[in-house]
């Protein structure tokens, strides 16, 4: 039978099994495990593949969002705009600082946050309590940046990118996490750069901003055992720092695998009646996922799962409609696009490692099982 995960970290890590193993070895005979020289060279190492001035490490990438607003001063009485298709973190985040999240539709094309409907909640609040900006370049896939930094300028709100799904994509030449005041990246371990455990990093270029976040992710220390202001225990440690510098070097690499991947299976399922990807000759997108379309969603899960073809959905539930959050958190007017997309959505495998082959399993599967559910 077919066994073909949707994702596969430990396919990574075996990839790179010498120098990974390696690696470790170094930060385990050094003796020294928190905050290190494996950090600092990852920080700047990361920092210069974005193009920013400055990356700091932290302990997730729920946790870099949280901090990158707090350092940029963003609290209780303000509105942080973002969207309600997202893992629930990037919410979350904005709740962990004091903020309130207002919730828009997304681009029904790219599954990434409508410029046009940011632009009429930011024309409607008139700078009053709309602080940050947090688009979510989901699935790898740019969001419209041009628009969305214009529109933040244009009413004097930040923005801040949330990049957790998007290691090494471009929009226009310049790479997602550049754009911004602050950008927020996690390294969970199916991440394109994932470490073997929990990480994040905040990346900007505003020096004084990359001051707070250091020390915020410490007790608020600037002299150490000294809290100068109130902070928190987030920290990326020298093992998943020197794991991470390791893959960081094999990156570009493993995106450019993605596409062909996913190039592939956009031949192969051309006519087969899903909805595909949508692509942009302004961005370079690396396919942390690559997610189909169909109304018949369920049932085409079903039958993969009975040939051996794992799937997910990322994501089944808006974060609007959830238990923790329905009828307490506040939507821009109606989100279609977003529940739509839920309803309809499906991730099929995709990681560095899969084969040509598999891929073709896949689409075969696809199309056998597309004219019974039409």
């Amino acid at each position: 039978m077919t066994d073909i995960p949707q994702s596969n970290p430990g396919a990574n890590y075996f990839a790179h099994q010498t120098e990974i193993d390696a690696a470790v070895q170094r930060v385990l005979h050094g003796g020294w495990y928190i905050l290190g020289a494996e950090t600092a060279a990852f920080e700047q190492e990361f920092a210069a593949y974005i193009g920013a001035a400055h990356a700091v490490g932290v302990g997730s990438g729920t946790d870099a969002l949280c901090l990158a607003l707090r350092a940029a001063g963003v609290g209780s009485g303000q509105q942080v705009a973002t969207v309600a298709h997202t893992a629930v973190a990037t919410v979350a985040a904005i709740e962990m600082c004091g903020a309130t999240p207002l919730l828009i539709d997304i681009d029904p094309a790219t599954y990434t946050m409508d410029a046009g409907q940011l632009q009429q909640c930011l024309q409607q609040d008139s700078g009053r309590s709309i602080r940050a900006v947090v688009p979510v370049h989901l699935y790898g896939c740019p969001a419209d940046l041009g628009a969305i930094a214009a529109l933040t300028a244009q009413h004097g709100a930040l923005l801040l990118e949330d990049c957790s799904q998007a290691h090494g994509a471009a929009l226009d030449g310049r790479k997602l996490g550049a754009w911004g005041q602050a950008a927020a990246f996690s390294f969970y371990p199916t991440k394109n750069l994932g470490a073997l455990g929990d990480g994040g990093m905040v990346v900007t270029s505003d020096a004084a901003l990359a001051a707070r976040v250091r020390s915020l992710r410490e007790y608020g220390w600037r002299e150490r055992y000294v809290s100068e202001t109130a902070g928190v225990n987030s920290r990326l440690d020298e093992l998943q720092a020197a794991v991470l510098r390791v893959k960081l070097r094999h990156l570009d690499a493993e995106n450019a695998g993605r596409r062909a991947l996913a190039c592939h299976y956009q031949g192969l399922l051309a006519n087969s009646g899903l909805g595909l990807p949508a692509s942009s000759s302004a961005g370079w997108q690396v396919y942390h996922q690559y997610v189909v379309r169909s109304k018949q969603r369920d049932a085409l899960r079903a039958g993969l799962a009975t040939a051996g073809i794992k799937t997910l959905v990322h994501y089944p539930v808006p974060v609007h409609l959830q238990p923790a959050y329905a009828g307490r958190i506040a939507v821009h007017r109606s989100l279609p696009h977003t529940e739509a997309a839920a309803r309809e959505i499906m991730s099929l495998p995709m990681f560095p490692e899969l084969s040509f082959a598999d891929v073709e399993t896949v689409a075969a599967q696809l199309v056998q099982l597309q004219p019974a559910n039409p």
